[in-house]
């Protein structure tokens, strides 16, 4: 059985941008995949968190992959920090990736660019390799990203050709990632400016659903959305991107093609339109929200949390100690 790996990090409450996109695809590929799902709690901190809250974060997301339906017994979840070897590899991926390629990233750029970058977290520099390091360490053939992602999974591909032909004596020590995109839903844009991704950590609370919002939260911010005044419902994300992307959000929860949703809406405008679209978002969410509610009560977290940390380590450090050996570290065993 071939292998995925995916990680979010615990940094908020998820939207439903990152349900559609990550999550709800989760469920599908634990039917056919050896999957590991990780809480990378360790890139959260590249930025200032507050521990208590961290702490509550990673608990909560946990139970927001239990509440969607990912399955203990098909799937291995667990937390990064509980894993030493993603940040032993990560090290070995430092020592074998270049000042420039990091220098490149778009999000390092991105982020230096907007404070004074003498005063950066070096981890903001650094954490791609620990990226690569979480995806390498269980030999994944998949790793499931959104189009932003990409770059990083270039740069692990480009790893593992580097250190497989540097270190391997003919060997393949790594398995060679590929990137799995979605084929709909990757992108969900934000509900007040439909041409920018929908973000948790959005300014505007009007532009995202978060998957705990209430159900009243939700009828609120779909009718606020932006659309046009043409009040025509029809699927064109060049010129009408704001009910292209409610189209995208409505058939994602109501699991109905675009193509069989419009002509319902013929005539009818968008109040309507958007009216129906709260109550598929309501109809999925509020289950997810029940689940995830009595998780958080239950002593279920903690033991699939030690469960998953348990295989992962087994995994990982059988891919770390072979790493180890191929650059000659420690005592070959």
């Amino acid at each position: 059985m071939e292998t995925i790996f995916s990680g979010i990090q615990p940094s908020g409450i998820p939207t439903i941008g990152n349900y559609i996109g990550a999550m709800k695809q989760f469920i599908a590929l634990q039917e056919n995949y050896d999957c590991y799902y990780c809480i990378v709690d360790e890139h959260a901190i590249t930025v200032p968190q507050d521990r208590i809250k961290l702490r509550e974060q990673i608990r909560g997301l946990t139970a927001l992959y239990l509440a969607v339906g990912l399955d203990p017994a098909k799937s291995t979840i667990f937390i990064q920090s509980e894993v030493p070897a993603h940040t032993q590899a990560a090290w070995i991926v430092q020592c074998n990736i270049s000042l420039g390629e990091l220098e490149r990233m778009t999000q390092f750029k991105d982020k230096s660019a907007k404070s004074n970058r003498a005063g950066v977290s070096a981890g903001l520099l650094t954490y791609p390799p620990l990226m690569v390091a979480d995806i390498i360490l269980y030999q994944s053939n998949f790793v499931p990203v959104g189009e932003d992602q990409k770059q990083h999974l270039e740069l692990t591909r480009d790893f593992v050709d580097r250190f497989n032909n540097k270190y391997g004596n003919g060997n393949q020590v790594l398995t060679l990632p590929e990137v799995k995109i979605p084929k709909f839903g990757g992108r969900i844009m934000s509900l007040q400016e439909p041409t920018k991704k929908m973000s948790k950590s959005d300014d505007n609370q009007k532009g995202f659903i978060s998957m705990l919002d209430d159900p009243a939260s939700i009828r609120k911010k779909i009718k606020s959305a932006v659309t046009d005044s043409s009040g025509v419902i029809e699927f064109d994300v060049e010129n009408k991107p704001g009910i292209s992307n409610l189209l995208t959000i409505y058939s994602a929860f109501s699991g109905e093609t675009i193509e069989s949703i419009t002509p319902r809406y013929e005539g009818v405008g968008y109040g309507k339109f958007k009216e129906d679209l709260a109550e598929a978002v309501i109809a999925v969410m509020e289950p997810i929200q029940e689940r995830y509610y009595a998780l958080l009560k239950s002593d279920e977290l903690d033991e699939i949390l030690d469960a998953g940390a348990k295989h992962a380590n087994a995994v990982a450090n059988k891919t770390l100690k072979k790493m180890q050996n191929a650059v000659g570290l420690g005592r070959k065993r």
